[in-house]
């Protein structure tokens, strides 16, 4: 793990920000869960990642040992987000990226929309109260059984047993690459 996040962990703790929209994670507490997301993926033989921060509604960011900030899981859709350019190498500065990362995310990039396209946060906080550190929104019914991306379908849940029970339900797809793991090992 680059410097500059054992910095952030001594200095902020495994801290939410902006009322919970954003969460610093301790990657420990995320290790089973990242496994049970990856395994049979491509993800799995390229590098060893550790969840480095989570949003409210479940979105992971991950740190690659070996190809630094390369993939997110936005698990209430069962989407891995990550390039193959970005699975290539690591970066020159991960300090650098990673101060970038933490200082210059744009709070609504965390939010989930509704079908609308309209942020749900804000609605959820409203309606729900603010999260525990073990907590998320999630839909229910969950999205990929059917349900509706609704302020009406939002809960509170655990975030380990809900992000679980999603992966159970539905393998992850990977909307932007093809991987190509002999091209990456």
């Amino acid at each position: 793990m680059p410097p500059a996040l054992l910095g952030y962990w001594s200095e902020e703790g495994w801290s939410g920000f902006g009322q919970g929209i954003f969460w610093i994670a301790n990657p420990d507490d995320f290790d089973e869960l990242l496994a049970e997301w990856l395994i049979g993926t491509p993800l799995e033989k390229i590098d060893r990642f550790h969840v480095i921060a989570r949003t409210a509604f479940g979105k992971l960011y991950l740190w690659g040992e070996k190809t630094d900030p390369s993939v997110e899981i936005v698990a209430s859709d069962h989407l891995i987000l990550c390039l193959e350019r970005d699975l290539k190498k690591p970066v020159k500065n991960p300090d650098l990226v990673l101060r970038g990362f933490f200082s210059g995310s744009d709070p609504s990039y965390a939010d989930a929309l509704d079908r609308d396209g309209k942020p749900l946060f804000p609605r959820a906080l409203k309606a729900l109260g603010p999260l525990r550190p073990d907590e998320m929104y999630g839909f229910e019914p969950v999205l990929v059984t059917g349900g509706k991306a609704r302020i009406e379908n939002i809960r509170i849940v655990n975030i380990h047993e809900h992000l679980g029970i999603l992966r159970k339900l539905a393998g992850p797809r990977f909307p932007m690459s093809s991987l190509s793991i002999d091209k990456l090992l």
